[in-house]
């Protein structure tokens, strides 16, 4: 353990960029970043990644889906992947409803590349991110965002080797990003949501994840002077005054602005704030459906936490309402009460679309016109599909393990002469022996073929077992 330490210890001490730029073949084989920097068995490990019970409520919050459940979404998952515009166009409802019900684990980080037109976006740019992460960028940019490393989940163990994989690719990606975009360049939040999409996918696939947040979900969030995410905070503001118009008194009267509150909420997509469970939850919806799952989250939390005369004789003050807010109750945060919640807040894209033209009218008036020219805002994955068409090959899944098979190619047919007919012989077809079948020795539970398959298979081993004590009764040697 000791000389494990020590060995990176000399590694830590470099910069993240020289070691980046090296392949670190000896440390590959040691294994997890978690390994490699000294946490063995001992530690215990939830099933989301995270060490020592770092995600305290996940455990709790989380709902377990049966097996059996979770395997027949992961064959409709699947059937939807393979005919994604086909769904996307004609039944984008139940789209809809299954990311409300949660990815399968398993396809989550294909199914958000698909939701979020990574897909096509990095089909459509062939060699780009490499093409970035070979470029040195900019050294401040770079000195920030290795800071910044590893503050990003530092108790996962994606990340929790200083200089390992984990961090490794998110200083890739958001180096990649810096290049991409110079002009808009780093924002401190945009380190989880990397991370995040990192979690479920290969580096230059989170890449093209966090374009497509960055530039269609939630544009102008991560730009300097952040006066996109000022305008969404008055338009969460006025649609508590609708959702609950006591939390919105209380706001007001203590002069509480929603940039108080709101913003790590907003910029991190609740990252950095719900239990592990609801954060996957929560993303699932809004990759499909957009912002507005965004804005559904935080009036949600503002109504179960400021709501109720109760709740209010505890927060006499600004002080005691921000307490309030930065230490949500775990029952309001669990997995399924949110969900269910958000899906009962009365808000559309149209009632976001509204407010914000209202808000931005009113900001024109008081500070002038936007600094930051942002890109209109896409209201989820179908509006982003629609403004960008793909081609059936930007949909199409590579292999990503290919197997060779052991069976012979199958032999061409000989080609036939003008004027030269087929034998009676040769064209006649022969009919096929019956194919006959095998039980199956491991059925699924539940499967009601499976029952007779075996019971027919047992019967025919037991005759043939007594025609053979027969025969060998008959053969037998005369005393």
């Amino acid at each position: 353990m000791a000389k494990i330490e020590n060995g990176r210890q000399s590694a830590d001490s470099r910069s993240i960029r020289t070691i980046s730029s090296s392949h670190m073949d000896d440390e590959s084989s040691l294994g997890s970043d978690s390994e490699i920097n000294g946490f063995t068995n001992d530690r215990h490990t939830d099933k989301y990644g995270f060490i020592g019970g770092a995600q305290q409520y996940s455990e709790e919050s989380a709902q377990d889906v049966p097996p059996e459940v979770l395997r027949q979404r992961e064959v409709k998952w699947l059937d939807m992947l393979s005919n994604w515009d086909k769904w996307m166009v004609k039944r984008h409802k139940k789209v809809r409803l299954r990311c409300q019900k949660g990815i399968p684990p398993s396809l989550r980080g294909r199914a958000w590349l698909y939701l979020s037109g990574g897909k096509v976006k990095r089909e459509q740019n062939r060699g780009k991110f490499e093409e970035l992460d070979s470029q040195a960028g900019d050294p401040k940019e770079l000195d920030v965002i290795e800071k910044d490393l590893h503050r990003q989940f530092p108790f996962h163990e994606m990340f929790v080797s200083r200089g390992g994989h984990g961090q490794q690719d998110l200083f890739r990606v958001l180096k990649a990003y810096t290049l991409y975009r110079p002009e808009e360049g780093y924002c401190q939040a945009q380190a989880p949501i990397a991370a995040v999409l990192l979690m479920h996918m290969p580096a230059e696939d989170a890449f093209w994840g966090l374009v497509q947040i960055c530039e269609k979900y939630l544009p102008g969030y991560y730009s300097a002077g952040l006066e996109a995410i000022q305008l969404d905070g008055e338009i969460l503001y006025a649609l508590t005054r609708r959702v609950s118009p006591l939390a919105y008194r209380h706001l007001e009267k203590h002069k509480m602005e929603p940039i108080l509150y709101m913003t790590e909420w907003f910029m991190c997509a609740f990252s950095r704030t719900l239990p592990w469970a609801s954060v996957l939850r929560v993303w699932d919806m809004f990759l499909c459906d957009g912002v507005k799952i965004i804005f559904r989250v935080g009036l949600v939390l503002l109504k179960c936490m400021l709501g109720t005369r109760e709740k209010l004789k505890a927060c006499q003050g600004q002080y005691e309402t921000m307490e309030l807010l930065r230490a949500i109750e775990p029952r309001y945060m669990q997995e399924g009460f949110l969900v269910r919640e958000v899906l009962e807040v009365p808000v559309s894209e149209r009632d976001v679309e509204r407010e914000h033209h209202v808000q931005l009218k009113r900001w024109r008036k008081n500070h002038g016109e936007l600094h930051c020219k942002s890109p209109p805002r896409m209201h989820g994955a179908r509006a982003i599909m629609a403004s960008e068409p793909p081609s059936r090959q930007d949909l199409r899944q590579n292999p990503t393990i290919i197997v060779e098979s052991p069976l012979p190619p199958p032999q061409p047919t000989p080609q036939l002469k003008k004027g030269e007919k087929k034998s009676k012989k040769e064209g006649s077809m022969k009919k096929a022996p019956p194919v006959m079948e095998i039980p199956n020795p491991y059925p699924l539970p539940g499967d009601p073929s499976a029952s007779t398959e075996i019971s027919s298979a047992s019967t025919e081993i037991s005759s043939a077992s007594a025609y053979s004590e027969r025969l060998n009764s008959t053969a037998a040697p005369r005393q």
